[in-house]
């Protein structure tokens, strides 16, 4: 709007002669067409801004809103990125862990082989098996032992039954298949033989 108020400026009559006495200079074609394109147009446009206090106010408003939900976005995001790292980060190993779990079966059938050989052959064995155990322990691996403790879904897989006076219906009896978590997470259930009452027990 400046260009064209200086255009408008520019189109009043000059005076007959300048400060220093010449002639005023003559417009060239492209500033007497400005001029008379400036000259037609009205300044009625409307304010861009605020009208009053209470116009602004409501825009002051309706910036800290948004700047608010921005920032609790943001927020969210933060947090949602970092649980998504940790996450990353804690279960990195599990596709390494469950390449070695038939590894750890095959040591625990092997302990059980040579149960009855040389000690030596058989501490031998252990030790190896204990100290893969305790590396696997440090990355937060768990073993889960379920002998003795009552049927969980969540943890155990029953590939069968077997009737026992000694023990409750739902107790484990045996461990076919020891099972692991990862950082809390089951990587594999354990495979057990649960308890069921007797024929008589259920007649009773």
């Amino acid at each position: 709007m400046k260009f064209w108020e200086k255009m408008k400026k520019k189109k009043e009559p000059a005076k007959d002669v300048m400060e220093d006495g010449r002639p005023p200079p003559e417009m060239t074609a492209l500033e007497k067409r400005l001029a008379e394109k400036a000259a037609l147009e009205t300044d009625d446009e409307a304010p861009c801004g605020p009208s009053n206090l209470k116009e602004a106010q409501e825009q002051i408003d309706d910036l800290n809103d948004r700047v608010v939900r921005l920032t609790a976005d943001y927020d969210n995001y933060r947090k949602r990125a970092q649980r998504d790292k940790t996450e990353v980060r804690q279960f990195a190993n599990q596709g390494i862990l469950e390449k070695l779990l038939p590894v750890l079966d095959n040591f625990e059938m092997a302990i059980t082989a040579v149960k009855d050989a040389d000690s030596s052959v058989r501490d031998g064995v252990q030790m190896i098996y204990d100290q893969l155990l305790s590396v696997l322990k440090m990355e937060g691996v768990e073993p889960i032992d379920a002998v003795g403790e009552q049927f969980d879904p969540n943890l155990h897989e029953a590939i069968s039954q077997e009737e026992s006076k000694d023990a409750e219906e739902g107790e484990i009896l045996k461990q076919i298949q020891r099972g692991f978590k990862l950082n809390d997470r089951l990587v594999r259930p354990a495979r057990v033989v649960v308890a069921k009452a007797s024929e008589a027990a259920n007649e009773e």
